[in-house]
């Protein structure tokens, strides 16, 4: 058993990722576009795509509470089965409920399921690889996250182009159904932990032990995650809700093309991935402010193609490379920051503060989605005002970002 290079738990882990995966990335493809090809508006997208996000900012904390205290087995056959009702009650609910309550209910159960279940995931590997495979047992896992974003959207995109979005759901709950029944069979080493108080008091108390050091040995952290909420508030957002308006609403392009985009943007992710493993010694966190301002340029060409009103699709293929470098250069960043973190704390504080750290970063990105949504609408004939204008303002956040990695640098 132990001269495999994985063992057969750790195998079905991935096996069950791989499927329930790729059913959640046709997912979140097909039901922002369905709802903004059925309502055509820019704010409503805006408004409904925050709300969905906001319930996997806080509950990717109390997964990661949960995931130590429950048998993480559990957590993920409990949450794909769950995930599998909910689509069915979906599928069953579409066109006989309001369309906007309805996908707001759906969306921020499953991204909040998301939040949930990933940390289960996370935290089951170092129990079912061997301390020497350990580093490649977290890649596997990324990289399977990374190759489902890849795959999802164009396989989405081309089934919502030939047949909507009802297949969709069927083959998402089915992915689900099929990853749960397989993951009962997963053997993960449990030990029971006493809990004198509830999980959200848990949550509380870990949560004000990490602020505690924080506040007391790393303030410049503070700084880090600040800066970085605004970046996500100012940019992040702008792709997130822009993206399918442009290429769909502004430029006229079909789903399987948007479903390409959104395909090029897992690419850049898995790029960078790589990149950052091949340059990892002559990265420099002085210089990481580079790398932002290589995201607010990314922005501004993608403003600049629409304001010099290109053909469509010399102006979609800019949006779709400058997606992939954005999302490049934002992923080489991010693993920065992580790997900064991870060195400067604790071990015992390690995954409380990257888990609180990551989700008050992931704050900014739910209220700009809801302001985009709006000024897409309000500059709806003049969409490149919009790009240009973030581009500018996460210019300067960049900018000012230098004096922050200056002093992060200086703290080691």
């Amino acid at each position: 058993m132990h001269a495999k290079f994985f063992r057969r738990d750790f195998t079905l882990v991935v096996i069950g990722q791989i499927i329930s995966l790729f059913g959640n990335a046709i997912l979140r493809f097909a039901l922002p576009l369905y709802l903004l090809r059925e309502t055509g508006s820019s704010t409503l997208f805006g408004v409904v795509t925050a709300c969905s996000f906001a319930p996997m900012v806080v509950l990717s904390m109390v997964g990661g509470v949960l995931a130590d205290r429950v048998n993480k087995r559990d957590i993920m056959v409990g949450l794909d089965f769950s995930t599998a009702a909910i689509i069915i009650l979906f599928y069953f609910s579409l066109g006989k409920i309001p369309t906007v309550p309805l996908f707001i209910i759906a969306l921020m159960l499953l991204y909040g399921i998301s939040g949930t279940y990933q940390p289960a995931v996370q935290a089951s590997v170092p129990l079912l690889v061997a301390k020497e495979k350990l580093m490649a047992g977290n890649a596997v896992i990324n990289q399977v996250n990374t190759l489902s974003g890849l795959l999802g959207p164009v396989v989405g995109g081309v089934m919502f182009t030939l047949w909507g979005i009802y297949p969709i759901l069927l083959l998402s709950a089915a992915c689900f159904t099929f990853s749960a029944v397989m993951e009962i069979f997963i053997r993960i080493p449990h030990e029971k932990r006493p809990r004198e108080v509830g999980v959200f008091r848990t949550v509380g108390i870990d949560l004000k032990e990490s602020y505690q050091f924080v506040k007391t040995e790393k303030p410049i952290f503070f700084s880090v995650v600040f800066l970085v909420s605004i970046f996500n508030l100012v940019l992040s957002a702008v792709m997130i809700v822009g993206t399918p308006i442009l290429i769909t609403q502004v430029l006229g392009m079909s789903d399987t093309m948007y479903g390409f985009t959104q395909g090029a943007l897992a690419l850049g992710g898995l790029c960078g991935g790589i990149l950052t493993a091949i340059i990892s010694q002559k990265l420099k966190l002085q210089k990481s402010y580079v790398l932002l301002l290589a995201c607010s340029v990314a922005v501004a060409v993608m403003g600049i193609s629409l304001f010099l009103n290109m053909p469509a699709i010399i102006s979609y293929w800019a949006i779709t490379t400058m997606s992939f470098a954005a999302m490049g250069a934002s992923t080489l960043f991010m693993v920065q920051i992580y790997t900064m973190v991870q060195t400067q704390t604790p071990p015992q504080l390690v995954g409380k503060i990257m888990a609180a750290l990551i989700s008050i970063a992931m704050c900014g990105q739910p209220i700009g989605q809801a302001i985009y949504g709006v000024l897409f609408d309000v500059f709806a004939t003049d969409t490149w005002v919009v790009l240009i204008g973030a581009a500018a303002a996460a210019l300067l956040i960049s900018l000012y970002s230098k004096k922050v990695f200056d002093k992060l640098e200086d703290s080691k």
